[in-house]
């Protein structure tokens, strides 16, 4: 039999989270709406109290439990928004939570976590990655007759989601063409798709991945749910090795398609959204924003809801988020460059080899006195791709070219 979200358990679930999440707007973007002539509003999940739509599912499958159940609490395993969902849970219904996060995750978000929960919450740190922390969480759970709280891969949690879809119905004042929804194990896009399958019909849902973690397209390509060897963490809200077999079955009925965007269309989206907007987004609540490109014809005239599921970004990772965007706008560009072991070298590259508006941002360079030619590492930042072509014609004519970096991956991980 397969999975199915029923409409009433939603609607019980909105009572429910009434006096717990609040009812986000459902704004019109005039940048977007002029950029892609559409009518394009945005569900602004990021506007919640925990900065993201985790609070739904979380607080829906905890206040399900039963009174024994509350008692022995809870445990959960995440390095971001559904920590926070389930904290803020904890400590509006008193329950006892342990969370566990992998080593590397941030401290902003462990002291959000803190902020939430309160003496209610425990938070464990262990494992190098999610699924070591994963791991250790579901062995505690088992040892301490624990309820775990999933992510994602839960009816109870998947009810929670859905109830964003019951809100864009009753807040939208048109026949909405097109949903656009963020994907990462699952949990939202299965939820709105089924409600909307039922309640709007002729809404194309459309699921929004990573390009470098498109577990939820391979499955639906390939008929099964997988789990893919390797994944690019960037977007880390929405990277997933494997979707939930719950999400992944609901998908597969009622998403109209799914769409991958590129991590450095994501940072560009994140960057204008904040200077334009002054909207600040976490990379995978820009992903329904960023898809918006690969669509511009088919919305063109079209009433078009994008749900912005986040703002959990870590201020440390401007800089980072700034560099994808320059390299996935051609901008940027990193090169091994071969320099004459004599004095001047540098000089002749700064003023002849490079254009007058380029600008270096990159250089590594130790002098080697035993040879001939002495290896950097540059980067580049170009105001127009176009003169790249021109600028790698003048390292070769001049004998400076070694190797460019953008293409090599092995060597490009260390830079960016």
């Amino acid at each position: 039999m397969r999975a199915q979200v029923r409409l009433e358990n939603v609607k019980k679930a909105a009572l429910l989270l009434n006096d717990v999440a609040l009812k986000t707007p459902l704004m019109r973007n005039e940048n977007l709406a002029q950029q892609f002539e559409s009518n394009i509003v945005l569900k602004r999940e990021d506007l919640q109290q925990v900065r993201s739509y985790k609070i739904r599912g979380a607080y829906n499958k905890i206040a399900s439990l039963t009174e024994s159940e509350l008692k022995q609490g809870v445990v959960c395993a995440s390095a971001g928004n559904h920590a926070q969902g389930v904290a803020f849970s904890c400590f509006k219904l008193k329950v006892k939570g342990v969370v566990f996060m992998p080593t590397p995750t941030p401290k902003q978000k462990i002291e959000q976590v803190k902020m939430f929960g309160g003496a209610f919450i425990e938070i464990v740190i262990v494992g190098d990655t999610f699924d070591d922390a994963y791991v250790c969480a579901n062995q505690y759970c088992a040892d301490n007759k624990m309820t775990f709280v999933h992510p994602f891969d839960d009816e109870k949690v998947i009810e929670g989601q859905a109830t964003i879809a019951l809100e864009i119905l009753e807040q939208s004042k048109n026949e909405i063409d097109y949903l656009f929804v963020p994907v990462g194990g699952g949990g939202v896009a299965s939820g709105i798709s089924s409600i909307f399958n039922e309640l709007s019909p002729n809404t194309k849902v459309i699921g929004v991945e990573p390009y470098g973690a498109p577990s939820m397209s391979t499955s639906l390509e390939k008929g099964v749910n997988i789990k893919l060897d390797y994944i690019d963490k960037f977007i880390d809200g929405a990277s997933v090795q494997r979707v939930g077999d719950l999400n992944f079955d609901l998908c597969q009925q009622y998403l109209s398609s799914m769409s991958c965007v590129k991590e450095g269309e994501v940072c560009q989206t994140i960057l204008d959204l904040y200077n334009k907007e002054a909207i600040v987004v976490e990379p995978a609540g820009a992903l329904s924003i960023a898809v918006l490109n690969q669509f511009k014809d088919e919305i063109r005239g079209k009433n078009v809801v994008c749900l912005v599921s986040g703002s959990n970004n870590d201020i440390t990772r401007t800089e980072e988020i700034k560099e994808r965007a320059l390299l996935h706008a051609n901008l940027k560009h990193y090169f091994i460059i071969s320099f004459p072991q004599r004095a001047g070298a540098l000089k002749e590259f700064v003023a002849d080899i490079l254009g007058p508006n380029d600008d270096i941002t990159h250089f590594e360079y130790t002098k080697k006195h035993n040879r001939n030619m002495g290896p950097a590492v540059v980067g580049v930042e170009l105001q127009n791709p176009s003169t790249l072509k021109a600028l790698e014609k003048r390292m070769k004519d001049r004998g400076f070219f070694g190797e460019y970096l953008n293409d090599n991956p092995d060597l490009f991980q260390f830079l960016v």
